[in-house]
């Protein structure tokens, strides 16, 4: 496929006048209309302010002429916009958007967008095309001046300032609704990649609907993981924002103690309508959490913990690892625990991969471990962090029962909120 000297961009070529083979205007383009799905990028329509008001006429109903004017062709004929047409409008739908540059992991802005024709060398099969999206200063600047310059100068000024894009295959639509409201993605499956925390920190730079719309359509394990590192007033936004089913979902993903201190801050009848379209088992484990004192141990605690018995081998605890449904990158160490689950023994998971399968995990215990009750105040479970320099804190009720355990991450996360 041969490219075509001529590639215009958005700016320059909304305004252009259309004609008909005898050189009347027809109209002039207000937008261009592009496809979906597997048509991607091509431009299938052209938007055109007429005296009837706008007009579309299919692109291929447009001939690019050598001298750089548009032309319907004769069998061509506009016929009135409807709003039902299932394509992308550039100018009303992307234009001034924000959408997400995953590989610079922030939010931009769509200054631009460059186009570009193609032809196999039959003027009659050319197409044009979206070849990417500028998100920089040399859009702005063509927008800014546009009427302002004569079109060749404007041209000369603007391949001065270096060009920042993203190529229009980076650029997904979710869904186009009712109301004309992009709601963009770039590659969501690429955004799923990003770390927890760069997912958040594009979260917290998006307008409320696009955030709402990236976050659902990620995997719900990678949208809780994201929501946790949201800063908690817009995560308490966020959710308020979702269906209760989908706020559900997303929720039971989370870590007990996480989605705990999340629905505490929601208005009761809020949280209680999400505590609803929950599973039972996670549903109760979040319940029991929420009838803690938020600035308590068990306010602060996960149940997400790996125990056996205390006649436990090593074979059995790495079997027990292997059953754990929580994150299991966060484990690091094995509790051993009698019939009633009272607290026996603590193996670091670094002394239990270092043995023999046959190997009693009492044996590899530490001779003393450090513990607290669930009603410890959080400044104090701060301070056995650091004065023991721990990587986790079991939290025992009152019978010496293990009931949860503090990570490190919590202690990090309420020193750094201040609550």
């Amino acid at each position: 496929m041969r490219e075509k000297q001529l590639n215009p961009t958005l700016t320059t070529i909304l305004g252009t006048p259309v004609t008909d083979t005898g050189g009347h205007v027809r109209g002039r383009i207000r937008d261009l209309a592009v496809s979906t799905g597997a048509e991607a990028g091509k431009v299938a329509g052209i938007v055109l302010k007429t005296r009837r008001g706008l007009e579309l006429v299919p692109a291929t109903g447009v001939r690019h002429t050598p001298s750089g004017a548009l032309e319907l062709r004769t069998e061509a004929e506009p016929q009135p916009l409807r709003p039902d047409n299932n394509f992308l409008l550039l100018r009303q739908d992307l234009l001034d958007r924000q959408i997400i540059d995953v590989h610079g992991r922030k939010v931009v802005r769509v200054n631009d967008i460059d186009l570009q024709w193609f032809s196999n060398g039959d003027a009659e099969k050319e197409d044009l095309r979206v070849r990417e999206v500028e998100v920089g200063l040399r859009g702005a600047v063509r927008r800014l001046f546009k009427g302002a310059l004569p079109d060749q100068a404007l041209d000369a000024l603007a391949k001065k300032i270096p060009a920042r894009v993203i190529p229009w295959e980076f650029v997904d639509v979710i869904e186009v609704d009712p109301a004309r409201r992009v709601k963009l993605n770039i590659e969501h499956e690429r955004l799923a990649k990003l770390h927890p925390s760069d997912i958040a920190d594009i979260l917290e730079e998006l307008p409320p609907a696009e955030r709402e719309a990236v976050l659902t359509t990620l995997d719900e394990e990678v949208a809780a993981e994201a929501l946790e590192e949201v800063e908690p007033k817009l995560q308490i936004a966020m959710v308020k924002g979702l269906d209760s089913e989908v706020a559900a979902g997303i929720v039971e993903e989370m870590d007990p103690s996480a989605a705990a201190d999340l629905l505490a801050e929601l208005p009761d009848a809020r949280s209680e309508a999400i505590l609803e379209e929950m599973d039972p088992e996670e549903r109760q484990e979040v319940e029991e959490l929420l009838e803690f004192r938020e600035d308590s141990a068990a306010g602060r605690m996960t149940t997400e913990y790996v125990a056996v018995q205390q006649t436990a081998t090593v074979g059995d605890g790495i079997q027990a690892l292997r059953d754990f449904e929580g994150d299991v990158e966060t484990v690091t160490e094995i509790y051993l625990v009698d019939e009633g689950r009272v607290l026996k023994g603590v193996v670091p998971l670094a002394r239990m991969v270092l043995a023999k399968a046959e190997t009693r995990l009492d044996v590899l215990a530490e001779p003393r471990f450090i513990s607290c009750q669930t009603i410890a105040p959080q400044q104090q479970v701060a301070e056995l962090f650091d004065k023991y320099n721990l990587r986790a804190l079991p939290v025992l009720n009152e019978n010496g029962k293990l009931v949860g355990i503090v990570e490190a991450d919590h202690v990090i996360s309420f020193l750094r909120s201040g609550r």
